[in-house]
Formats: C-alpha cells, structure tokens, sequence
C-alpha cells in the first residue's frame, strides 16, 4: 500500500518535475531577445543578444542565488515539449541545444538558409531549468543567402 502512494505521488508531480530543476529563480526574471524578434530575416552568420532582467548571469558551477546561465534552443520544440530527459536532467550539448556555460550574453550564430526557430532557456549551475522555468518566448526567423 505504501508503494501505491509513493507511486500516484510521484505521478501527480512527475510532469512539474521533467521540465524543472531545484533551484528557484526570481518569480520576476524574464529572458528574451535583444536584437531579433518573431519574424526577423537575417544573413548568416549573426548576432544573437541574449536579454535578462530580475536575475543575474553566473557561470555554470557557480552556485549564487538568483544566477543562471543561458541556454540556446535552436530548432527545438518548446521546453518540456521536446525528449523525454530533455531538462530533468540538464539540458543537452549538442547542435540543437548550444550552452553558454561561461557567462556569455551574445555569440555568432550560423545557420543554413531557411526558417529557423530560437527559444533561451536559463540554466542553474548543473545546466538544468530553474523550478520555474526561465523561458523566451520561442521566435522564427529566416536566413537568407
């Protein structure tokens, strides 16, 4: 019987906790973009400005309140609408999913002509989202030749 409780508990929490980690962050943190909006045209390589506000930027590893670093999601469905494992664990490293681990607020991004969708995403020390998740809204634009 015990088990059967531990079991519908975890299943009423199980859909928070595969979009969010344990570190809370600020009810009032926003991050955006600074420099594109929905529907942007672009030329590739460009710059993408990462924006945030009601919280601070720390490298990934270090552990101070109310910091995150930023994540790129690049072609991505919605956080928590994409893989299972996708944020309960961190996010993953690859072409889809570009860390900036260090503190970054900007980089070139290059990509292939064609629509495209970005999506930031704050991650805490270990690369997972914060309990609520800092979240941009996700953008489409198109690169150009």
């Amino acid at each position: 019987m015990r088990s059967l409780l531990f079991a519908a508990t975890f299943a009423c929490f199980a859909p928070i906790s595969a979009i969010a980690g344990d570190t809370p962050a600020p009810a009032d943190a926003e991050v955006y973009f600074v420099n594109l909006e929905d529907g942007a045209t672009v030329t590739s390589p460009f710059k993408v400005i990462f924006g945030l506000s009601g919280m601070g930027v720390a490298p990934a590893g270090t552990e101070k309140e109310n910091t995150g670093h930023h994540h790129l999601l690049i072609n991505r469905p919605p956080l928590g609408e994409g893989e299972e494992g996708e944020t309960e664990y961190g996010l993953p490293a690859d072409d889809n999913h570009v860390h900036f681990g260090g503190g970054q607020t900007e980089t070139m991004l290059e990509l292939p002509p064609g629509e495209h969708t970005l999506q930031l995403v704050m991650g805490d020390l270990n690369h997972v989202p914060h309990i609520e998740p800092v979240t941009s809204d996700v953008i489409t634009i198109t690169v150009e030749e």
